[in-house]
């Protein structure tokens, strides 16, 4: 006999502190469930708060407010017949746990800590919750006042415990339990346990999603079982995106899923489950039925009630089929992750729309060409008939009769750039800047600011009495870094300025949020200036690699027509603060940095995802480039970087709040907790590198490494004693107090 049950997985976009409108999304996730036939909904982790709570979790407020959110939900009216899971912060024996608190009908049923933190990456879960240690055991927890009141219930159990219904039996996991070696669905499978329950807070990563759909195909195939897993969606008021993907997964198969990247605050998923399909495959799986033979119990919560229909009418209704799950590929996740991050930010800050300063590059055009994708989802949701996203829209331009019908026209509402010029920037950058700009709609304007340079530079003169020159007019490195840092500077006091008044100018409220375009790998190399158009409110590639960035604009060429981008990303990437030689451009990023892109990326992944020093990554990197570089070279390089990220790192504490998407962001005091302060010289590092040089040395065959080293090698050395300031046997006097020296480009390094 069949028993068919229907069970939904909720993704919110909740909010961190909003627990008005967290309570409001949580509610109409219910609602929606019920709809649909479910009798079990799950939401995502910590929903009634939000998950980016961080220090407020530490205090009493957040708990509080909890407790109140969840006096509401148990009441609503909504919320009867039907089993309910929820997260929130609880504190038990004054120890506060991360816990999925399950009621049905006025009464709280089960509280169900969190039993292994997640530390990692950008979580500090063991920071604010403590792991719930006694496995298989529950302790009686004494409900607030304001509980007893609704529920007449003074106690309830807390601890590791499942829940039987009539006809079947339901356990539960919170993120990371997922992902940690010691699974408890295992156990609690071996124990009968039919539907596993799993809320998370995953954030995404490029090309990351299918690592928890393995985990959750795999979790249902390898005992059987029904797996939900609720997932939240968007910033949380962060800098990561989360994941959604929320889904059920049966026998090893995904039946039902959700979207990753939407506007939607609410998006339900619903899957009718035979419970029989679970028995007959456990049952088929002969090594685990022996297992599960001696296996030991979980505590039991009872509730007389039923997931499956218990008349005939529930034997006709059809379960949900294996479905392929689809991954966007990286450049798709591009333009659509960041797109949905900055949705959120302009929506949920009060502001009007973005400012940004569009050099005619690819960063800046990546930046810009993420907001016109943002403009595409927004008309798409609206003319989808989206009541949510064309309310905030109304908002947000400050017109409740406005209906966007074309994204440029949006674009030109909400969207301001502007090419900012100096005597060094050329017709090339400045066109491809106004052209882009044409394409996408955005409301542009350029600049030429050069008047504002010389004023600086005369205050500078009138109290030295001596004037800066570029190095190609005779003068030294330091002067030529300052007068490229003046315009870099400058540019980011414009582009404020621009921000803050633009709206008045147009007779609108609010002002404009200022967008950075930096990308990962000039992070991590320290290439650009402190407090310069890098600086700004937020930044939708501050976790995005170059050669991602030139995938994602040949993807926006062909899906959003914007012709200009081949031209862009043809284009060498270029600072334009130096002087033009003939009216071209003589300065390369890649010249300046003495590194190319696609050898950051992979220092930024040796560094960060496999935690090499200079030495381990010297071993590595001789073996990965061997064909292209001898061990001299391969020293060199290494040694090259590794004295640029230490005299760049401080700037790492002012980094824009980037959206996280790259594996080895070098994000400061969140994802990447390294000092900002080094020795630049590593003297024993590079000792141990040199040593290893000469056992390689002697390994060759007739002394062959070290004939080849070759005018290359020399140039990295030379750049490397140039790029720390240092001279043989000497220091530069042009360290600053910290032992860190300007370096090139939209940035040196200043103190």
């Amino acid at each position: 006999m069949g028993r068919r049950a229907k069970v939904a997985v909720c993704t919110l976009n909740q909010w961190a502190l909003d627990f008005e409108g967290n309570a409001k999304r949580i509610i109409r996730s219910i609602e929606e469930a019920k709809l649909s036939g479910a009798r079990l909904r799950s939401g995502p982790e910590l929903e009634i708060c939000g998950y980016s709570c961080e220090d407020h979790f530490y205090e009493s407020d957040t708990l509080l407010h909890s407790w109140e959110v969840l006096i509401n939900l148990i009441e609503h009216p909504s919320a009867q017949d039907i089993i309910v899971d929820v997260g929130m912060p609880v504190m038990h024996k004054n120890v506060t746990y991360n816990c999925r608190v399950i009621f049905f009908n006025r009464k709280v049923l089960l509280i169900r800590p969190k039993m292994m933190m997640c530390d990692d990456g950008n979580y500090r879960e063991s920071r604010w919750f403590t792991p719930w240690k006694k496995i298989r055991e529950v302790e009686e927890f004494y409900l607030p006042r304001m509980i007893r009141q609704v529920t007449g219930q003074e106690t309830v159990l807390f601890g590791d415990a499942v829940i039987s219904t009539r006809d079947t039996c339901i356990g539960f996991e919170i993120c990371e339990e997922l992902w940690n070696p010691m699974s408890s669905h295992i156990p609690m499978g071996l124990d009968g346990v039919e539907i596993f329950v799993n809320s998370s807070g995953s954030y995404m990563e490029l090309r990351k999603a299918y690592v928890a759909v393995d985990l959750i195909t795999m979790a249902s195939l390898k005992s059987g079982g029904c797996y939900m897993f609720s997932n939240l969606r968007g910033c949380d008021g962060q800098r990561v995106y989360f994941n959604g993907c929320s889904c059920v997964a049966l026998n090893g198969g995904i039946i039902s899923r959700g979207a990753q990247y939407d506007l939607r605050d609410i998006e339900v998923v619903a899957a009718t489950v035979d419970l029989e399909d679970i028995r007959t495959y456990r049952n088929s799986l002969r090594s685990r039925c022996q297992v599960a033979a001696g296996s030991p119990s979980y505590p039991r919560v009872k509730v007389d009630f039923s997931l499956s229909s218990d008349d005939a009418l529930g034997l006709t209704v059809p379960t949900c089929k294996t479905i392929t799950w689809e991954y966007h590929p990286a450049e798709e996740e591009i333009a659509l992750g960041p797109a949905c991050w900055l949705w959120d930010y302009l929506r949920r800050s009060g502001q009007g729309g973005y400012f940004l300063p569009l050099s005619g590059g690819v960063d800046s055009a990546s930046t810009a060409c993420i907001v016109h994708s943002m403009c595409r989802l927004v008309v798409n949701y609206v003319l989808r008939g989206d009541t949510q996203v064309l309310s905030d829209v109304r908002a947000l331009v400050s017109d409740q009769s406005y209906t966007p019908t074309d994204p440029k026209e949006l674009c030109s509402r909400i969207f301001f750039t502007c090419y900012m010029a100096t005597e060094n920037s050329s017709e090339d950058t400045k066109n491809r800047a106004a052209t882009l700009a044409e394409q996408i709609g955005s409301y542009h304007f350029d600049i030429n600011f050069m008047s504002v340079v010389n004023a600086v530079l005369f205050v500078f003169k009138s109290v030295t009495g001596k004037t800066p020159f570029y190095s190609v007019q005779g003068g030294t490195p330091r002067e030529n870094l300052a007068l490229q840092n003046i315009q870099a500077r400058l540019r980011m006091v414009m582009a404020y300025l621009f921000a803050q008044l633009m709206l008045w100018v147009k007779g609108r409220p609010g002002g404009l949020l200022v967008l950075g375009s930096a990308n990962v790998d000039e992070a991590l190399r320290g290439y650009m200036t402190k407090y310069d158009c890098s600086s700004a409110d937020i930044n939708p590639i501050g976790g995005i690699s170059k050669g991602d960035l030139r995938g994602f604009l040949h993807y926006a060429r062909r899906n959003f027509d914007l012709p200009i981008l081949e031209e862009i990303v043809g284009a060498p990437p270029t600072a334009e603060l130096e002087p033009l030689v003939g009216k071209k451009i003589a300065q390369t990023d890649e010249q300046d940095m003495g590194m190319t892109y696609d050898e950051l990326g992979q220092y930024g992944r040796l560094r960060k995802q496999l935690h090499c020093g200079p030495f381990s990554m010297f071993c590595k990197l001789t073996q990965t480039w061997s064909k292209d570089c001898t061990p001299e070279e391969v020293a060199a390089k290494v040694k090259h970087f590794y004295r640029c990220y230490a005299i760049n790192r401080h700037k790492m504490t002012v980094l824009t709040p980037s959206y996280h998407a790259e594996t080895y962001s070098p994000d400061d005091n969140r994802f990447d907790l390294r000092p900002f302060l080094y020795n630049n010289k590593w003297t024993w590092q590079f000792r141990a590198i040199d040593n290893q040089l000469k056992e390689l040395r002697l390994l060759s065959t007739g002394g062959e490494s070290s004939k080849k080293e070759s005018g290359a090698v020399r140039k990295y050395s030379t750049m490397s004693r140039e790029s720390s300031g240092e001279k043989e046997g000497s220091t530069s006097a042009s360290s600053g107090p910290f032992g860190m020296v300007t370096s090139n480009r939209p940035g040196g390094v200043e103190v």
